[in-house]
């Protein structure tokens, strides 16, 4: 099965089956005047609206992940990284147990095939800047300006800066 999803950063196409969803990529230069949904895409796209429209921070869905097995050790680490934040791809590559394995953590992250759910996007680098992303660097600092600019208005957020 597969959907396109119109978001404020471009068409996504969605593809998976019964287990799970398989891809989420960007379209770059496609419009979609229709989207086919049904029961088995609606949740993808009910869950990426309630996320680009501020209302939700982690995703409930079934993955259905083809990769190396280091490669799904990386995207499971990936998931772990909590919305609003961000990781450096040293520090994910400690976290894997084996800093020498930072090409190869970079790699595998860089080979998500399903960006945002699996928060690529959260990974940087080490002085902090942006590095690589398969939809664009540009919409990777779109993805994390909705994320933090989200943080700005969570009560125990601004209950801590009147601290």
């Amino acid at each position: 099965m597969k959907t396109y999803y119109k978001s404020p950063i471009g068409t996504i196409l969605i593809e998976g089956d019964e287990t799970g969803m398989s891809t989420l990529i960007f379209l770059d230069n496609i419009e979609i005047e229709s989207l086919d949904e049904n029961k088995i895409t609606s949740p993808w796209v009910l869950q990426l609206d309630e996320y680009f429209h501020h209302k939700r921070e982690y995703f409930d869905l079934e993955l259905n992940l083809k990769g190396t097995a280091f490669q799904l050790r990386v995207w499971e680490e990936l998931l772990k990284v909590p919305f609003g934040t961000t990781l450096s791809y040293k520090e994910l590559s400690l976290r894997l147990g084996d800093l020498k394995a930072i090409r190869a953590v970079a790699a595998a992250n860089g080979a998500n095939p399903v960006s945002i759910i699996v928060p690529c996007h959260r990974i940087i680098g080490s002085d902090g800047s942006l590095t690589g992303y398969g939809g664009g660097l540009w919409r990777k600092r779109w993805l994390l300006d909705l994320e933090s600019r989200d943080l700005l208005f969570r009560p125990e957020f601004l209950f801590q800066q009147l601290l």
